[in-house]
């Protein structure tokens, strides 16, 4: 392991320390990454099983990354037996063997939140009165909450009768399509374990060391499972930074990093402080921000990175010349530096204050990505693939079953489909029983009947292929997507050509996604799709703009570094958010902005305006209370006007801004 020389001091006794609780606290840019990846590699060179390692993240694209990190380090059929994988993902891995205990087949289909919203529209649309109404996305929320509350199938507190009727048919509708959604996940499994000790016993068995990455963003559910799954060895390493939990409103609990000894008495606890990411004035900026918050766990980030160019925070007559200043910035800097776009980023706390940057941008041809845009799983034609994929693993699944059974066109028309459903219904049977039953096929006309038939041939065919253990899925994926013309019913649904190339590239990209998967897995056509379910990674990077300047929220910012990066809108109401003082949540939108500061690598630029438009008509602001608090000695605070008027000189912070108006006067 000669390569644990090449960790710090704290690193290595993170690395080193086995066995028993473990709490990591990983500042961010400390390298909690490689810690995680070098534990692994030095419990594998001490003697551990690769089977008995369990590390769990919150995206796939970080378990992917992480297993990359592994296989560097050992050998590749160790690296294939470890279980590096999300909560979810791992959950569906346990109930993939365990659900039947529960009346649920191995097989079951995991419903995304389209799917969810799909059936809870079909199942008001049946139930309701006339003079009823409920919002399918309320239902679903409250259906959500009210699983998450209880961990188990109550009807949501103190809500409309309505509501608790469609509770409870959802129930009944997911698991008689051997369904479940992302809560079922948690939930099952959780239970599974409290209810079943011989079940919860096998699992702890099976995994002896326990890791777990950004352990500040689980919920109560997620700190069960690894309570549960612990119980026995002990042996649970959790990583993660409090200063960086600020996702409390998507169901994260800062308390399980801050009560960690209550749940795993006695841990040892390793503080990672040394920074690899940021300049010392950064940090300093960083350190002086998050101190405030009074419920943390203390540290202080340093860096040998030297201490590098003060912050600049600058206030800015109004959003347009806010957005004016910031890209002429980016682009002088760009030209001077002969710099890639791609090394800034401008990160905002909404997604409306990307407007105005966007246009400016557009009108200047300047490349950009927007993070956070329109996923590519959630894709027309991507759903459509993936929904004929499911039916071939389950066509017992309504939900993707109408989604496919006339796309193409296949002679199988609504008054066929409506009469199917309705039967289907009747009958508590699924809509592919009904249509194959020799009652139904009676009712049809000569012409529907084998349009019916040739259909449940064609899914049956594939069937038998894509479950052989050995099936290249991909090579009959394409041949199957061939054989029904989905090429062509893509470019016949286009308005342009190049809405059409754009779709045909998302279809050839799905069928690279899933020979990359078979390259590393062995799961097949069920855990591709329960893989594609659970990629639940927002922070798609736009990879078709391989070089642009990044446009991304706080939130979704995490986790990343930029060398360049300016902050703005950093005003009362903006950020801190107005619905922040109300709910009590003043801390975690300090930690948004340290979380904001600490993207920044080697020059970062915080702006604030002195009017905004709102509703149409400027409106007076404040700097953001939030400044105050920044040391003095990290900072510069420029007055715009001044440095638009003034000659810059050198060794200050006014030399970013040279000729300022002379760019913003071009523009």
């Amino acid at each position: 392991m000669a390569r644990l020389f090449d960790l710090n001091p704290e690193q290595q006794t993170a690395v080193k320390c086995t066995e028993g609780p473990l709490l990591v606290l990983a500042g961010a840019g400390t390298g909690k990454t490689r810690v995680i990846t070098m534990r692994i590699a030095y419990l594998l060179h001490q003697g551990a099983s690769a089977a008995s390692i369990l590390a769990v993240t919150f995206t796939n694209k970080a378990a992917n990354e992480m297993r990359a990190r592994v296989s560097q380090l050992v050998d590749k059929p160790d690296a294939k037996k470890l279980t590096l994988c999300t909560f979810h993902a791992l959950c569906v891995r346990i109930l993939r063997q365990e659900i039947e205990r529960f009346g649920y087949k191995s097989n079951f289909t995991i419903y995304d939140e389209a799917d969810q919203l799909a059936l809870i529209r079909k199942i008001i649309a049946r139930i309701s009165a006339t003079n009823e109404k409920l919002d399918p996305n309320l239902a679903k929320n409250l259906i959500s909450r009210a699983k998450n509350e209880h961990w188990r199938i109550k009807e949501p507190a103190g809500e409309s009768s309505l509501a608790a009727a469609v509770f409870h048919r959802y129930q009944e509708e997911l698991k008689a399509a051997n369904a479940v959604d992302f809560d079922d996940l948690l939930i099952l499994t959780v239970r599974l374990f409290e209810e079943y000790v011989d079940t919860a016993e096998k699992w702890q068995n099976r995994y002896r060391y326990i890791m777990v990455d950004e352990f500040q963003d689980t919920n109560r559910l997620q700190l069960e499972l690894v309570r549960y799954l612990g119980a026995k060895h002990q042996n649970v390493c959790v990583v993660g930074d409090d200063d960086q939990s600020i996702y409390g409103w998507r169901g994260a609990e800062v308390a399980n990093i801050l009560e960690f000894e209550h749940h795993f008495p006695k841990p040892a606890i390793v503080k990672l402080e040394q920074n690899y990411r940021s300049t010392a004035s950064i940090l300093g900026a960083a350190n002086s921000i998050i101190r405030h918050n009074p419920r943390r766990r203390p540290k202080t980030l340093w860096s040998r990175n030297g201490e590098g160019e003060k912050v600049v925070v600058l206030e800015v007559p109004d959003d347009h010349e806010e957005a004016n200043f910031v890209i002429s910035e980016i682009q002088k800097r760009q030209q001077i530096g002969n710099l890639s776009w791609n090394r800034f980023a401008i990160v905002f706390r909404m997604n409306a204050q990307s407007r105005l940057l966007e246009e400016n941008l557009r009108r200047l041809r300047i490349p950009y990505r927007l993070i956070g845009g329109r996923s590519f799983f959630e894709r027309r034609e991507v759903k459509d693939i993936l929904a004929y994929l499911s039916c071939l693993a389950n066509p017992n699944d309504d939900l993707n079953f109408l989604r496919i059974i006339n796309t193409p066109a296949r002679g199988i028309g609504n008054s066929t489909i409506e009469l199917a459903v309705a039967e289907s219904n009747q009958h508590q049977t699924s809509v592919y029983q009904t249509l194959l039953s020799p009652a139904f096929l009676d009712l049809l006309s000569s012409r529907t009947r084998t349009a019916v038939e040739k259909f449940a041939e064609l899914l049956d065919r594939y069937e038998t292929e894509v479950l052989q253990p050995l099936a290249n899925l991909s090579v009959i994926a394409q041949k199957f997507l061939d054989e029904i013309d989905y090429p062509g019913e893509l470019r016949r649904n286009c308005k342009t050509q190049e809405e059409a190339i754009n779709r045909e590239e998302n279809v050839r990209e799905l069928i690279r996604t899933l020979s990359d998967y078979q390259l590393r897995s062995n799961d097949g056509l069920i855990g591709f799709l329960a893989e594609m379910t659970l990629d639940q990674d927002r922070d798609d990077k736009n990879e078709d703009t391989p070089d642009g300047i990044t446009l991304i929220t706080f939130h979704a910012a995490k986790g990343l570094e930029f060398p360049h990066v300016f902050l703005i809108g950093l005003e009362e109401g903006i950020l801190p958010h107005d619905r922040s003082k109300v709910d009590g949540q003043l801390d975690e939108e300090r930690r948004l902005f340290y979380v904001g500061i600490t993207r920044a690598m080697e020059t970062l630029t915080v702006t604030h305006c002195a009017t905004r438009t709102k509703y149409g008509s400027p409106s007076p602001c404040h700097p953001s209370s939030f400044l105050k608090d920044l040391d003095p000695a990290h900072v510069e605070r420029i007055n715009y006007h001044v440095i638009a008027n003034q000659p810059a000189s050198e060794g200050t912070a006014r030399t970013h801004f040279a000729k300022m108006r002379e760019l913003l006067g071009g523009m």
